[in-house]
């Protein structure tokens, strides 16, 4: 509320400078400069056209409002050329140092690839620390005036991480008035609640304009027992049954000794029960449903302010500001924990059994499910000077500075310490130590969970400071044309960090041990680009030009990089335009991949040359551990290899190369119909991966002449007189590369239809290839037409397709999003849930124009309540939870009244 109080306070005063002008117009003469400058994502140059070399998909303020969804994330990863993972409600614990964000994933390359932009300008990482995308949670919806998604690498343009596309997302520069909208809406079954309140306001005179929302938006969970009734898996050939977990709420064990070792038990599940009886372990009698501790869709709560507003200093020189804060408090629900591996002796007080016992797995039910929170609040500001030079030379200069911080945590986590004090009985009983009974379900009171569970707190965040300098006009006159150029030059600097509970540093507690997180890096980068045109108004060329770019980027951490891009635009005539352009990408390592808390740990690993001159070795491998200096005898002591894991500091930056081209047709037989088809081939090189220390040892020493990559000294070393492995990493190293191809198509067509205008417009995409091979060397693994089951969806075909009639009084809206069939890529041919049939998801909407001021919306999404497939690898929910609707059918209703 503090936040809000000052930006509510800064608001007021923008709009007291305006308020003395505010039913005034806008000088005609800065309207007419604003229209023609125009910059198109994909290009910094000035132009007189929204047309682009490259493919670029353009969601406007009127297709969000149609569009019905409440947050940005649902329109991006409703898009045909959407593909993979991304965090969404329905998809939370799938993002690293993430839970509760929304993120965008073009191509299916990973959230990582994709560069999100505000008003051209980069936006701090969101999440809840060291985080490597943004939050789309951030973004208010109310003051989106377009959205512009190029499908092509921009490396060249923005820098890195634009690999597989740029979104860009364009505010409102200027609003008139008041006008509050008001939203309510449930799935059919009365569950998955959302409920927003936005307000808009703004007010201009002819030296300047300022805009501003305030928005709060909430939604509640959908439970996954109500929404998927229990987990199901093939129980018999082709016939699909329930099944729980093998962590049961009264223990399941191993006998260990005596004539029944090797048997499995379970103690007692009844409430009250026998604390002494156990009985022959039984999956279809004991396992638990662990459905109904779970959500298909997880709450979120969202605060968010925004001012936009310049002020024209003098002339044709402005100074202008972009204020925007957010505060989102998310939660996920988890099924209760569970612990394990614990031994009994038969001379336990707690053991009925009178043999040695070792607790496979219990579950803690009598401390109930865990629930996973964040708080996270993000500020971005950023200041600056643009103006005109003369009547063709554009400049800007800008500060941009974004942070996000964050709180997250879990409750009801055991502390495995204090577990292990109140399971002894040297020990419980005494000095306030509460004594547990884990052997039997009931076998411990609110006393002993006081004393074992706690609520963990972790801190984190994210910083990003920048500084910019553009200029951009028209060089010199060619017979052809104007040569336009925009060159320029960015500071930028990177922050994260995370610290993890102090308990979850120290491994004591019963989760994923975690170190802390903290690192930064800086880069200067410098640009130029211009467009050459060659030839205009002939026959055959009503314009032809080749675009040109290039971005020198200095980093610390690693050195320089270079990118370019080459682009070229043929205007056939008005109807025809050829495009093509070849591009470089690349992606930089974020802050977890290089900073991540460096650590070692015995890990389970098999070393190739254990007894290498015994007979029946492979002979390469024998070789190999003979020319690696490996002594004759030599034996592995136990299981288990040092391996340092953690970040990579050496890491270096992926690289890419893009090619896209294709063909707009206008067509001249039927008016106001348009077609484009484009291909794209994106190869990725260096990209980073995480390879086990088992893997590096065996493709090394099975490799001839231990001639690969991962035989070098920075993988692994060894003593030289004994021949240990004293050296091992398995820290992410830029190992694998990745190939990813396809073709995208719009159709667009507006028209009168018993006197209404309708608009239509259609999008597909086709996924011919996405390839990815780990290491060189390595079986490459094939993703196109699959369903990964941990990575989401890459099924060849995705489209949408909307139509919109208007009248003067009304306006309908029916949108059709399309998602291809696709094989499970884990799933054997003729076992259930081995294909995902395609899908087709019907929203409706409706808006009535009472007045002038008043308006009614109504709509439908998942109008014929589409259920999710069922999944043989199934992430949650029976299905994957990364592709399919898990709301059911949702109705809504919106009143906005403008003042």
């Amino acid at each position: 509320m503090r936040h809000f109080a000052i930006s509510s306070l800064t608001t007021a005063i923008a709009a007291a400078i305006f308020a003395p002008a505010h039913a005034q117009d806008v000088d005609s003469t800065s309207t007419v400069d604003a229209a023609e400058r125009i910059t198109v994502t994909g290009s910094r140059l000035q132009r007189t056209e929204a047309e682009s070399a490259a493919p670029v998909q353009v969601f406007t303020a009127e297709d969000i409002e149609m569009s019905g969804v409440t947050s940005l994330e649902v329109i991006l990863q409703r898009m045909s050329a959407s593909a993979g993972f991304a965090g969404s409600q329905s998809n939370a614990y799938w993002t690293g140092n993430g839970y509760g964000t929304a993120q965008v994933n073009l191509r299916g390359l990973g959230i990582n690839r994709t560069l999100v932009l505000l008003n051209g300008r980069r936006i701090v990482n969101g999440g809840t620390g060291a985080n490597s995308s943004v939050d789309l949670n951030m973004i208010p919806l109310e003051m989106i005036q377009r959205i512009e998604v190029l499908k092509d690498g921009a490396s060249a343009i923005y820098g890195a991480d634009a690999v597989a596309g740029v979104v860009n997302i364009i505010t409102r520069k200027s609003y008139d008035g008041f006008t509050v909208e008001a939203r309510a809406g449930a799935t059919d079954e009365g569950d998955g609640e959302d409920k927003s309140l936005n307000v808009i306001f703004g007010a201009s005179n002819d030296r300047g304009r300022m805009v501003s929302t305030i928005g709060y938006r909430t939604s509640d969970a959908v439970n996954m027992a109500d929404q998927a009734g229990c987990a199901l898996a093939e129980v018999a050939p082709g016939e699909l049954g329930c099944f729980g977990s093998s962590s049961t709420i009264g223990g399941r064990a191993t006998i260990l000794s005596g004539p029944d070792a090797g048997s499995r038990i379970n103690f007692n599940q009844e409430e009250g029960g026998d604390s002494d009886f156990y009985e022959a372990y039984d999956p279809a009698k004991h396992n638990f449903d662990f459905f109904s501790q779970l959500n298909s869709v997880n709450p979120i709560t969202n605060w968010n302010f925004s001012t936009f507003a310049d002020y024209r200093l003098a002339g044709d020189t402005y100074v202008f500001t972009e204020v925007l804060y957010n505060n989102r408090r998310s939660n996920q629900l988890a099924t209760a924990g569970t612990v394990g591996g614990i031994t009994y002796g038969a001379d336990h007080p707690d053991n009925p059994t009178g043999e040695d016992i070792r607790l496979d797995s219990r579950r803690l039910a009598e401390a109930g499910p865990r629930e996973f929170f964040q708080e996270v609040n993000t500020w971005r500001v950023v200041t600056g000077l643009n103006g005109m030079l003369g009547n063709s030379w554009n400049w800007e200069i800008a500060y941009n500075y974004g942070r996000n911080t964050a709180i997250d945590g879990m409750t009801n986590i055991a502390n495995m310490e204090r577990l292990g004090r109140a399971i002894d009985p040297a020990q419980c009983g005494e000095s306030g130590i509460p004594c547990l009974d884990l052997l039997g379900y009931g076998g411990f009171d609110q006393a002993a969970i006081d004393y074992i569970m706690f609520r963990t707190m972790d801190e984190g965040g994210n910083e990003q400071r920048s500084l910019t300098a553009n200029i951009a006009g028209d060089l010199l006159e060619l017979p052809a044309g104007f040569m336009p150029v925009a060159f320029g030059v960015e500071h930028r600097k990177e922050k994260g960090w995370r610290n993890p509970d102090s308990s979850i540093v120290a491994g004591v507690m019963n989760t994923n041990q975690a170190d802390p997180i903290a690192g930064n890096y800086t880069v200067n980068e410098v640009y130029l680009e211009t467009a050459l045109p060659i030839l205009r108004d002939r026959d055959f060329a009503k314009s032809m030009d080749l675009e040109l770019a290039y971005r020198y980027s200095d980093y610390d951490t690693f050195g320089s990089d270079g990118n370019y891009k080459a682009s070229f635009h043929w205007q056939v005539n008005d109807q025809f335009k050829f495009r093509a352009t070849r591009s470089t990408a690349f992606r930089v390592p974020n802050i977890p991949e290089l900073f991540g808390g460096v650590a070692e740990g015995n890990l389970t690993t098999t070393d190739p040359c254990d007894g290498w001159d015994q007979p029946g070795k492979n002979s390469v491998v024998a070789a190999n551990c003979e020319a690696d200096g490996v002594p004759a005898g030599y034996t592995q002591l136990g299981a288990t290899v040092l391996t340092t894991v953690g970040g990579n500091p050496n890491l270096a930056p992926e690289d890419a190369k893009t090619f896209t081209t294709g063909f707009v047709w206008d067509s001249s037989l039927v008016d106001n119909l348009q077609l484009t088809l484009d291909y794209y081939k994106i190869d990725i090189s260096n990209a980073i991966q995480r390879i086990p220390g088992s893997t590096k040892l065996s493709v090394c020493y099975g490799s001839d002449n231990l001639s690969h990559p991962f035989c070098d000294d920075s993988h692994f070393t060894r003593d030289s007189l004994t021949g240990e492995i004293n050296f091992l990493s398995a820290q992410p190293t830029n190992a694998a590369t990745e190939e990813v191809s396809g073709v995208d198509g719009a159709v667009f067509y507006q028209t009168a239809i018993a006197g209404l205008d309708t608009s239509f417009n259609w999008t597909v995409s086709y996924l011919d290839e996405y390839t990815v091979t780990p290491f060189a060397g390595a079986d490459s693994l094939e993703y196109a037409g699959y369903i990964t089951g941990g990575s989401g969806s890459y099924t060849n075909w995705r489209s949408n397709a909307a139509v919109t009639l208007e009248s003067d009084d009304w306006q309908a809206h029916w949108n059709v999003q399309y998602i291809g069939g696709a094989d499970d890529i884990n799933a054997a041919e003729g076992d259930v849930g081995d294909h995902a049939p395609s899908v087709f998801y019907h929203n409706l909407q409706g808006s009535y124009f009472v007045n002038s001021n008043l308006t009614l919306v109504g709509g439908i999404n998942n109008l014929f309540d589409k259920k999710p497939p069922f999944i043989q690898s199934w992430t949650d929910a029976n299905t994957d939870t990364m592709t399919y609707n898990l709301l059911g059918r949702q109705l809504f209703v919106k009143v906005r009244y403008a003042f």
